[in-house]
């Protein structure tokens, strides 16, 4: 039998062969990322390095094939990061959030700045140092977005310099931020227990979690005073809701209606920075309340469930539009969204995929759960295929925009990075008020992010692969070195502040420099110094803004370089 069709299809350059050389370098670099050294994966760059060796080895592409592959790879890749972070985009910026975001644009600029001046000090390519920072900073879709900014400059030219730089750095960069965690840890004479003290400090100063109190009413101004009075009294949102009557010891649902006497104790939600204000309107804080007695059947069957919003029809509504205790005669009084514990309010918008605690009668709260749907199962189906596409459209229509700016020669243009993770951030916050579903199952939209990840490596790394090894033989080990400085030093200064100065602790610090380098091993590490989730917390906290941050200024590196 001749088998020279199945030689071909390997040494070929048409369509079929660029597919399965893709697919065989995506699943050889799979399989080593399964290797770890020390706890410590390289992970899926191992696709960058697989081929990198095919492309050494003489493989190569179809070179449409291969310039869709890497384009729409990375779009799928940013459209995906921006549809994660973009729910916590916004709402990271409110209270603590701010100091630790400006702590880890501080991380970003400082490593930015430390890249030009070693291009300066040492005459070292800015593209093939540009590579080296996003690899010393582990992370792929700066990579990309310096890529493709290169290749709309360049009528759709290739630099293999800039995968070559990050290949390079990368390995060094994993280890250098889970090592300089370790220092820090050293310099500051870490003591577990007075950290656990410290950050509970600080988090009473700036939490904006939802918080369940009772409050006895001993305020005479608002004694026989209806609700709908209290909340023109205290001109915020109080969300109150049950109310157990001092003369009876009824408990029933609160509503506007609802009469205030002396000695009444109310079920209330709200954040710690309302509890002062709440306390000093309404009375003092019952602490030792058996929180599980309000929701006793014995008390006129109240009960509080948590459901699912998976009605499509009430996406996009706002909260108070349902007129949930007139309808109904029951509560909503809190939202879970994206992880975050949201009081509800009125003006509120709810979306699909979000948890709602309901309080009221059993029947009532059951009668309810037909409107809310809480059919999981739901989820599971591509709600937001139609959603997925038309931003993507978006995405690409403004990063093909032009720009012009004085003193630079060509127009510049967000591109096929910048475009799509703009309207993605935009869409996850934004959607719902134009009714479009943007909610997609957690597992989706990591498919879709590696999906696309994967492809775009595995193309950039062909491409890289011929000639890598000679640049590497002729001081491109050096690269290596200007990693380390890349990686290293932001993160140590900026610790230094952030400990000094803003007096953190030393796990959120942790999460800060994990959040600020886009880097689950080091977030992983960080987790098992203490057993909290201290370092995560602050890793979320940071982590939209930095990846927005990382694209961007990619973009602007490899301007300067035009």
């Amino acid at each position: 039998m001749d088998f020279q069709w199945f030689v071909n299809l390997f040494t070929g350059t048409g369509v079929a062969h660029s597919i399965l050389l893709i697919a065989v370098v995506i699943a050889v670099g799979l399989l080593f990322a399964r290797i770890k050294i020390g706890g410590i994966s390289l992970g899926i760059t191992w696709i960058l390095f697989a081929g990198i060796a095919a492309g050494h080895l003489g493989f190569v592409l179809d070179p449409t094939t291969s310039h869709f592959v890497k384009e729409f790879g990375l779009i799928l890749f940013i459209y995906s990061v921006g549809i994660e972070v973009g729910p916590g985009f916004f709402s990271s910026f409110r209270k603590g959030g701010i100091t630790l975001n400006m702590l880890a644009a501080g991380i970003v600029l400082l490593g930015c700045s430390i890249t030009y001046a070693i291009h300066l000090i040492t005459g070292e390519d800015l593209y093939a140092m540009i590579g080296v920072l996003y690899g010393a900073v582990t992370n792929t879709p700066g990579l990309g977005a310096a890529q493709q900014t290169y290749s709309d400059m360049h009528n759709g030219e290739f630099n293999s310099v800039f995968a070559q730089g990050y290949a390079m750095a990368y390995p060094l960069g994993v280890v250098g931020i889970i090592l300089s965690i370790v220092l820090i840890k050293w310099m500051f004479k870490i003591n577990f227990e007075k950290e656990q003290n410290l950050y509970a400090a600080n988090q009473r100063l700036n939490s904006s979690q939802v918080k369940v109190v009772t409050l006895e009413v001993i305020n005479p101004a608002i004694d026989g005073k209806t609700m709908a009075d209290v909340q023109r009294i205290s001109g915020r949102e109080i969300v109150a809701t049950r109310i157990m009557h001092r003369s009876t010891g009824d408990i029933e649902l609160v509503d506007e209606t609802t009469k205030l006497q002396l000695g009444d104790r109310l079920f209330m939600v709200a954040t710690p920075t309302d509890m002062e204000p709440l306390t000093v309107l309404v009375g003092r804080e019952l602490t030792d309340v058996d929180q599980t007695k309000w929701d006793s059947d014995t008390h006129n069957e109240l009960v509080s469930e948590r459901f699912v919003v998976t009605n499509p029809k009430l996406n996009g509504r706002r909260l108070g539009d349902l007129k949930l205790r007139s309808t109904f005669h029951v509560t909503i009084t809190r939202i879970r969204r994206a992880g975050i514990e949201i009081v509800a309010s009125p003006a509120l918008l709810i979306q699909m995929g979000d948890r709602v605690t309901v309080v009221g009668a059993k029947n009532d709260v059951n009668k309810l759960q037909g409107l809310i749907g809480n059919q999981v199962k739901r989820l599971d189906d591509p709600n937001s295929l139609m959603t997925t596409f038309i931003g993507i459209a978006l995405g690409v229509i403004l990063g093909s925009i032009p720009i012009f700016f004085p003193g630079i020669p060509v127009p510049v243009k967000l591109g096929l990075a910048g475009g799509p993770l703009i309207i993605s951030i935009l869409m996850a916050n934004f959607g719902p008020r134009l009714h479009l579903v943007t909610y997609t199952t957690t597992s989706s939209v990591k498919l879709m992010r590696e999906i696309g990840i994967c492809l775009f490596l595995a193309s950039v790394g062909i491409g890289a692969g011929d000639g890598f090894f000679e640049i590497v033989a002729n001081g491109g080990y050096m690269w290596v070195l200007y990693g380390v400085f890349v990686t290293v030093i932001p993160l140590l200064l900026i610790a230094t502040i952030a400990r000094l100065v803003c007096h953190l602790s030393y796990m959120t610090i942790a999460g800060l420099i994990s959040g600020s380098m886009t880097d689950p091993p080091a977030l992983a590490y960080s987790n098992g110094l203490a057993g909290t989730d201290q370092a995560a917390v602050a890793y979320s906290t940071v982590y939209p803004l930095t990846m927005f941050l990382r694209v961007v200024s990619a973009q602007v590196m490899v301007l300067i370089g035009a």
